[in-house]
């Protein structure tokens, strides 16, 4: 049993987290009946019927459910249409569909938040030398850093006043670096000062991670496009696939357009049987962001009272993402913390996590998934770059049960080997 293994100061400290954080376990509740609501109403208002999860193949064209399933996606993020098929495998797939279909040779985009996660920067063309780049095929690519974690308003609409950009993107989440994730308050004031300076420019939100965390989403405070991957939050640890595009009607029809053939658009797309699990996915999902959420309160209050520094974000600070960071300081504890998770997740747990290359990333990489769906990241994941300063970046949990047992279970085992 896993409670057998934790050490007993372990377990007193959690007895503690439940009495202190019963505050902010009441603010993520009431988040996710918030959610909660928006999700149900939109399910009733398209009159989803179990006639909706029939399979679909070949071409997939009249398929219903596929199109009541895009209006509650685009319900739900505040936008006017949305594309979500399981063709679109992750979120770094949505952005690549979305940016190839937006941005054509000669267009200039700006990223907002500095330099992009690791796997958008061979996309983009920042690193690599892939011909199928947006650099490569004539997209001018431009970037202006964060100041200490906020955005830098007087360079950015400065350099919007020219009206000779036709794209920028915000990356919500901090990917993996050392800012914080941004919340929807300071991307909804951004977003204001952008549209009194440039009514044109394409504002595109990167909401990987954050959905459902708040109260709003990007399209409710402006952003023409908003990104994500079915592998997380909307996914609800119940989609085996997916990605979503959601935004302005006519932006969609050009992704669509991209993603399957101009004259086709969104008309087709076989659903492979995937209809039930992507509206059980996004039913379920505001429970599956709350039990998440509750694990990573949980993981930065014991992190801190353990002593452990550079804790982001600290337990009582608001959030907008699942992600949870610390700076471990060594490659052994980064190591055996991330085989903590491993040995405590219900798939694969006999797996030993050692540090290996991972496809899109420059530097090994540790990673923990005993998933169901394999790197769903919704379910209790914990990766890592193996480079100082040995920074773990942990997500996701699908319940806050399961969750606290494997954050005891990694922690005990770094204090054994310590």
């Amino acid at each position: 049993m896993i409670l057998e293994q934790i050490e007993k100061e372990i377990l007193e400290l959690a007895e503690k987290a439940e009495k202190e954080l019963e505050d902010a376990y009441k603010g993520i509740d009431r988040i996710c009946l918030l959610n909660s609501d928006r999700i149900l109403s939109a399910f009733i208002e398209n009159g989803v019927s179990y006639t909706d999860f029939a399979d679909i193949n070949g071409y997939g064209n009249y398929d219903p459910g596929r199109d009541k399933l895009e209006k509650i996606f685009a319900a739900v993020l505040g936008c006017e249409d949305a594309l979500v098929r399981p063709q679109i495998m992750s979120g770094t797939s949505a952005l690549y569909l979305a940016f190839s279909a937006l941005l054509k040779h000669g267009d200039t985009m700006i990223s907002l938040t500095g330099t992009p996660y690791d796997s958008l920067q061979e996309m983009i063309g920042i690193c690599g030398d892939s011909s199928q780049s947006l650099k490569a095929n004539g997209v001018n690519y431009e970037q202006i850093d964060l100041i200490d974690n906020e955005f830098d308003e007087g360079k950015i609409l400065e350099r919007l006043k020219k009206k000779d950009v036709r794209l920028v993107e915000i990356q919500r989440s901090r990917g993996y670096s050392s800012r914080a994730s941004l919340c929807i308050d300071k991307i909804e004031r951004l977003i204001k000062k952008i549209r009194e300076v440039n009514d044109d420019v394409i504002i595109m939100v990167d909401n990987c991670y954050g959905e459902l965390v708040e109260e709003r989403e990007p399209g409710h405070v402006g952003a023409d496009i908003v990104v994500g991957s079915l592998m997380k939050n909307l996914g609800g640890g119940i989609a085996s696939t997916g990605g979503y595009i959601a935004g302005r009607k006519d932006l969609i029809a050009m992704v669509a357009d991209r993603f399957s053939a101009p004259g086709i658009g969104k008309e087709q797309g076989a659903n492979f049987n995937l209809n039930n699990s992507f509206f059980k996915g996004i039913f379920m999902a505001p429970g599956a962001v709350r039990g998440a959420l509750k694990t990573a309160v949980f993981t930065s209050y014991m992190l801190e009272k353990l002593g452990y520094k550079n804790v982001s974000p600290r337990y009582n600070e608001k959030r907008t993402d699942l992600i949870q960071t610390v700076e471990l300081g060594n490659k052994e504890d980064l190591i055996v913390f991330t085989q903590g998770i491993q040995e405590s997740s219900p798939i694969d747990s006999f797996v030993k996590v050692m540090p290996a290359p991972m496809p899109g990333y420059p530097f090994d990489e540790v990673m923990a998934c005993g998933a169901f769906t394999q790197g769903s990241t919704i379910e209790l994941s914990a990766d890592a770059p193996v480079v100082p300063p040995y920074a773990l970046y942990m997500q996701g949990g699908l319940s806050f049960e399961y969750g606290k047992l494997s954050v005891m279970l990694a922690l005990t085992n770094i204090r054994k080997q310590n």
